[in-house]
């Protein structure tokens, strides 16, 4: 008798995340969180990070009880400000201009949840992100692709944004919003087999 495959569900609309599961071969469903992100929240960027990652997971792991739900967040951390999405161009073009030239960290949260009950768990990542210096026509015009309005930071790494980065130190999938790595290792340890395809339970 076979392991038992899992119902794997990802509790984001990232394009970014479901692009890595899918790359990586995680069959998966996705199913975003509708969950207020902005209320009773840790200051410090890795409990605030884990704190909506789980409430993300619950939130839809509640509606499926017999699946093993990701939650995932994402922040970028700059100077002892937190900076999420932009809420539009003007204030894209300001998150960017204050990262140019320096360092930041991005921090992800994730945490996994069910199924039947089994209790979340929560882990971050965190990476450092340099970029380069920039002048105020090269960031109106990263911002006027649309690519920064729905991005911690106001940059995607994988795309256009690739040209502000000078240097990363630490996880690269990371910066895209899901640390690969230590989702495989989270998994173990909950005792669930990745066999680059359904996971399944050991």
């Amino acid at each position: 008798m076979g392991n038992k495959t899992l119902h794997f569900i990802l509790a984001s609309a990232s394009p970014r995340r479901t692009l890595l599961l899918t790359q990586i071969g995680v069959v998966h469903d996705i199913i975003p969180a509708h969950v207020d992100e902005n209320s009773n929240l840790p200051q410090e960027p890795g409990a605030q990070v884990t704190a909506l990652a789980e409430k993300k997971a619950l939130f839809v792991a509640g509606a499926h009880p017999d699946a093993v739900v990701l939650g995932a967040d994402t922040v970028v951390f700059h100077q002892g400000e937190i900076l999420g999405k932009p809420s539009n161009t003007e204030e894209a073009c300001r998150m960017v201009e204050r990262l140019a030239g320096s360092e930041h960290e991005v921090y992800t949260g994730i945490a996994l949840a069910g199924p039947r009950g089994r209790t979340v768990e929560s882990s971050y990542e965190v990476t450092r992100v340099r970029f380069r210096p920039l002048d105020r026509k090269h960031i109106e015009l990263y911002v006027a692709t649309g690519e920064p309005l729905d991005k911690a930071g106001a940059y995607g790494i994988q795309g256009y944004g690739s040209t502000l980065v000078e240097s990363v130190d630490g996880c690269y999938f990371n910066v895209m919003g899901l640390p690969i790595s230590r989702l495989i290792g989270m998994l173990a340890a909950r005792g669930i087999d990745y066999p680059f395809g359904p996971l399944t339970l050991k």
